[in-house]
């Protein structure tokens, strides 16, 4: 609880180190002062029209109170989160995109790594699955390792029309009716308040346990609220604290100057190397524990700059193509690339300044000179040197690169992570002058599906996909 202290939520800041993205240390291939204080009328403008739209539904903007809009959502979600550690042995969320992404890249954080392995005594809550794809192999496979009549499925869908999510929630009622078990007892819906398949189900059902998903909350945007803080209550994790990050990182960031506003000078960064022809942005956490928040960012970054039309109806297609990497691991396989490949990346490091543990290497293999310097060490200093090397090599090549220091890793701090993303990134679409909180992009790949298996009213896309050519054999090898 020491986030409510001052002193506590100061030492927990989550700080922005731009300096390798300037002149100082990259010299003409860096942003100069002149040049980024060009973006300075551009950046207030966008600082203006988030807090002017803040909490507005019919924009899609509604993620910004959820720091201070939950109390008794809240509430209730802790006392349904006790039920469940003490009723069930797994806890398994069905669905896609935002609704899975965020839950996994809470439980990979915030949980030990080996979290389903650990023996019951030492979990704080039941074996936990997110089932985010409808490959037949990877439903075949969690159904071997969960028992589903203990098993609490958390199903989150606004529409309750998902293809993936609804093919996911089909075969679990059919185990469950099998079983003999009521739904009402095992599943709990995370959905619209008021319209949806999910609600109708709930009221055929007599009503079934639901959070709401609220309207101005998009999927990508929705890990502050019931779709990410019910499995994250339900592993222990401390959603209060999360939500208290946000709200404090929120706070700093109150401030239209970007020089003060690290998601603001965040999304100027990106939007001046974007103009520049970066259009790869790599975000390389060196931590195990941040390795699936990488991709909620992969998401939360395509998803809402991805367009190919301004706010006033002209075409752009913009967008920058983010990339997720890891450090160490990915030092011995993509950092070649990053190092003497195209001047087209810019690299966001994640960084640590205390690890959950420093793991001691012990002195050994004395003969051995390129062994034994290790020892006396430890595992903490080891990265943090191979972070902090592969920062200076990627700078001495002239490559555009920049740090999102981090304390140590809480609910809090990653509660300040996820707002400065999501600011950042209304920043950044603002300065694009698009619409950041749709995705029209992603409807045509569904309206196909729905034709191919046979939806009712989509026989004219139906017939659209029969009339394509036919493959040439010439291009079939």
């Amino acid at each position: 609880m020491g986030y409510k202290t001052r002193d506590w939520r100061n030492s927990m800041r989550v700080t922005l180190d731009y300096n390798n993205m300037t002149d100082k240390f990259l010299g003409d291939k860096g942003f100069t002062e002149k040049k980024l204080s060009s973006y300075a009328s551009k950046a207030n403008a966008a600082f203006k029209y988030v807090k002017e739209n803040r909490g507005k539904d019919e924009l899609y903007m509604g993620w910004t109170e959820l720091p201070y809009n939950q109390k008794e959502i809240v509430a209730d979600i802790l006392q349904t989160a006790k039920s469940v550690r003490k009723k069930f042995q797994y806890f398994v969320v069905l669905g896609i995109g935002g609704s899975a992404l965020g839950p996994i890249m809470a439980f990979n954080a915030l949980c030990h790594l080996h979290y389903n392995d650990l023996p019951k005594s030492k979990r704080k809550g039941p074996k936990f699955y997110v089932e985010d794809n409808v490959d037949p192999v990877r439903m075949r496979d969690l159904l071997d390792v969960i028992e589903p009549e203990k098993t609490c499925f958390n199903v989150v869908s606004k529409s309750g029309a998902t293809s993936e999510t609804m093919t996911q929630y089909l075969i679990i009622l059919d185990l469950l009716t099998k079983a003999g078990v009521n739904v009402k007892d095992n599943v709990i819906f995370t959905t619209d308040e008021k319209k949806g398949n999910l609600k109708k189900i709930s009221d055929e059902c007599g009503g079934i346990k639901s959070y709401i998903l609220p309207d101005g909350v998009g999927g990508r945007f929705s890990q502050l609220c019931p779709v990410g803080l019910l499995p994250a209550a339900v592993l222990g994790i401390d959603i209060v604290g999360l939500l208290a990050g946000a709200a404090y990182m929120d706070s700093i960031c109150n401030k239209p100057a970007m020089r003060h506003n690290p998601a603001l000078m965040s999304a100027v960064l990106q939007i001046a190397a974007m103009e520049e022809g970066k259009n790869i942005g790599v975000m390389m956490p060196y931590s195990d524990n941040l390795k699936f928040l990488a991709d909620w960012y992969c998401q939360l970054w395509a998803e809402s700059l991805g367009k190919n039309e301004t706010l006033d109806g002209k075409p752009c297609n913009v967008g920058q193509t983010p990339v997720k990497s890891l450090g160490v691991t990915d030092q011995h396989s993509q950092v070649q690339l990053y190092t003497e490949g195209p001047f087209d990346k810019v690299v966001t490091f994640l960084s640590l300044k205390k690890y959950g543990c420093e793991m001691p290497i012990p002195h050994g293999c004395e003969n051995i000179p390129d062994v034994a310097f290790l020892g006396g060490h430890t595992m903490e200093e080891l990265i943090q040197a191979e972070n902090a090397a592969t920062a200076y090599a990627l700078t001495k090549a002239g490559r555009m690169n920049y740090t999102l220091w981090i304390p140590e890793l809480n609910a809090f701090t990653l509660g300040q992570l996820l707002f400065l993303f999501e600011l950042q990134t209304a920043y950044a679409g603002a300065m694009l002058n698009i619409n950041t909180f749709n995705q029209p992009g992603v409807e045509e790949g569904k309206k196909a599906t729905f034709a191919l298996l046979g939806k009712a009213g989509y026989a004219a896309k139906k017939e659209e996909l029969d009339s394509l050519p036919a493959k040439d054999e010439k291009c079939i090898i």
